[in-house]
């Protein structure tokens, strides 16, 4: 399997995060960050060149983790993004496409996670 860049990884986890903030907000749900890219942690006082610090974020609900979701870091030999729900087996991977996020060859868009977050909140994922 081709896989695009890591420029455009690290862009379409961008538009994923905000894609996940607006529809946890919609939801009532909160968006928190988790964690930062190690590299960004230990950088010292060099610049820092992802379009974000962010590699991991939660969707909680009523302060219970419900989603994380979290991109490879720069040294991963294989990079992409992980989905998963908490308190069962479901996940998803995700990898950059020429046009966005990509779940196996199909597009990822902001109708599926919709779709995801609703079927989590209702413990039916």
């Amino acid at each position: 399997m081709a896989h695009a860049n890591d420029a455009e990884l690290y862009a379409q986890w961008l538009e994923l995060l905000g894609w996940l903030d607006a529809e946890a907000s919609a939801r009532g749900l909160s968006f928190e960050k988790v964690a930062d890219f190690p590299d960004y942690i230990y950088r010292m006082e060099r610049p820092y060149d992802l379009p974000t610090t962010v590699m991991s974020v939660g969707v909680n609900s009523a302060g219970q983790p419900l989603m994380i979701a979290g991109v490879s870091p720069r040294h991963a030999q294989l990079k992409g993004v992980s989905l998963r729900l908490m308190g069962g087996s479901k996940h998803w991977h995700l990898h950059a496409g020429t046009r966005g996020l990509l779940e196996g060859k199909r597009p990822f868009t902001r109708e599926r996670l919709a779709q995801l977050l609703d079927g989590a909140v209702r413990g039916q994922a």
